[in-house]
């Protein structure tokens, strides 16, 4: 039985040196989604950074790992031991690299696509059926760069396209809450910004 609760994970890096890079999509819409429900985050054991509220008379948590990127799975397994929450309750909020700028794909399961805190998530909880939210960020960079490019922030053109899929991103995260992971797909899915 699914539970009454929702929470939205954005995956990212902790710390300042990566905000507003590539890899840390997640965290971007995991913050505009907590603005809007009014929620402050606050320390959530040892590996996340959380924020409760309400959205539309339902209990909404927003959470931000801070284990780095590659172990996101120890802070969903935590998430999902405090809070009681089956894995398909969660909604995972992440970069990738196979989609062009701008792009949004809601999913209900699915490989990791070569994205290792999404494949990490997979390996700690063992298996693969839990909702996300896949963001282009493109993949514009050369032969053994694919690390530096992540880790890079937006140029200024990518970035007027991001600050609105943020936006769109955090809308269809709380269509998830509201009407079900279906209606938010038929909803917010494109191809880019």
């Amino acid at each position: 039985m699914a539970s009454a609760k929702r929470l939205i994970v954005g995956l990212g890096n902790p710390g300042s040196a990566y905000d507003g890079t590539r890899h840390n999509i997640g965290f971007e819409v995991a913050d505009a989604v907590a603005a809007r429900i009014r929620a402050e985050f606050a320390p959530e054991g040892a590996h996340a950074f959380a924020a409760w509220g309400r959205w539309r008379g339902r209990p909404l948590g927003v959470a931000k790992p801070i284990t780095f990127m590659n172990r996101s799975g120890w802070a969903i397994r935590d998430l999902c031991r405090r809070y009681q929450l089956d894995l398909r309750d969660i909604l995972v909020v992440v970069d990738d690299l196979n989609l062009p700028v701008g792009a949004v794909r809601l999913r209900p399961k699915g490989s990791a696509g070569g994205h290792n805190g999404t494949q990490d998530i997979i390996d700690t909880m063992g298996r693969d059926d839990f909702p996300r939210i896949r963001v282009g960020v493109g993949d514009d960079f050369g032969r053994g760069q694919q690390v530096r490019y992540v880790l890079a922030p937006f140029g200024a053109k990518e970035r007027e396209i991001m600050d609105e899929t943020v936006i769109h991103c955090r809308d269809a995260a709380l269509t998830f809450v509201t009407d079900g992971l279906t209606t938010a797909m038929n909803r917010y899915n494109r191809k880019g910004g």
